[in-house]
């Protein structure tokens, strides 16, 4: 469904998009993370028909996103970070609004009104104006806004950011409907590495312009991430010698040592038996989101500004 080859965007004379390539299946959620500045606006940009394209190509759907740009923003949904909502407007006029701008009769515009309220959850609030409308509301009108013209891929630019939990996890299930019962095609930025791990089939991970993993979590988790056993002791003495023991590290007051599988559990709990050594708390974690991340760009996952 998105194909890109070698795509690159130079703004004097740096690259802030380097010759990445990468492809994404229909019906396929694809999560594209990175650090701030790393390229991910911009691709999104370029690949949206937002801003032009300095080398490389990308079509979508087969349309070329510089010769085709008409039929490109036909066959696509975009919802940025910004919703750009009119607060003196009813969700409903809204979206009757952006029907008839997409050529829909007024019957028509009013019928997938109705329709795409419901499909979000808003009709009982469709009559408010949207300026009423909490920011979990707003997000999901956008997301009912992206949707009028029934796009076969929708690009979601950190959909949820700025969202309390709950309504994030609304968001998320309107993702995966969309996804599941429609076969949506969806292109995701997130600030959230859980989102990511929650909601994509496959991630690609870009830094300094380039494109520098890609995979399913699981594949990332595997290739990247390493299992290991936190244990908090009764004591300095006792959390150091353990440290020295495993070639550990101390960190808020947990060790940590890299485990290499049952064989590493069995030799941590002989040693805290045959030492007599207290653990306040013994824990096996799986390497996640975060530690791929920060083994891959070295710094910790941030909200681009």
């Amino acid at each position: 469904m998105i194909e890109v080859d070698q795509l690159t965007k130079e703004y004097n004379g740096k690259k802030v998009v380097d010759q990445i390539s990468f492809h994404v299946d229909q019906g396929e959620i694809f999560a594209f993370l990175g650090p701030n500045g790393a390229g991910k606006s911009t691709t999104v940009q370029m690949l949206t028909t937002l801003i032009a394209v300095s080398s490389g190509s990308a079509t979508i759907n087969e349309y070329d996103i510089q010769r085709n740009q008409k039929d490109v923003r036909l066959q696509i949904g975009v919802a940025l970070q910004e919703t750009g909502i009119d607060n003196d407007l009813t969700g409903e006029e809204l979206l009757v609004l952006q029907g008839k701008l997409f050529g829909f009769s007024h019957e028509k515009a009013v019928g997938r009104a109705v329709e795409l309220l419901e499909l979000v959850g808003l009709s009982a609030d469709g009559k408010r104006r949207a300026g009423t409308y909490s920011g979990g509301m707003k997000r999901r009108l956008d997301l009912a806004l992206t949707l009028v013209h029934q796009p076969t891929v929708l690009f979601l630019d950190e959909p949820t950011t700025g969202l309390d939990p709950a309504s994030r996890q609304q968001i998320w299930t309107e993702v995966r409907r969309l996804n599941e019962e429609y076969g949506t095609t969806i292109f995701l930025t997130t600030q959230y590495l859980e989102e990511a791990d929650q909601l994509a089939d496959r991630i690609a991970i870009i830094n300094d312009g380039k494109l520098i993993a890609e995979g399913t979590a699981a594949e990332l988790k595997a290739r990247n991430g390493t299992e290991r056993i936190e244990v908090m002791l009764e004591g300095e003495q006792s959390a150091e010698a353990f440290r020295q023991a495993f070639n550990g590290r101390i960190e808020k007051g947990l060790v940590i040592v890299p485990s290499s599988g049952t064989e590493t559990l069995k030799q941590v709990v002989r040693y805290l038996d045959e030492q007599q050594v207290t653990a306040r708390s013994l824990v096996v974690k799986q390497p996640s989101l975060d530690d791929v991340f920060i083994q891959l760009t070295g710094q910790a996952y941030k909200k681009e500004s």
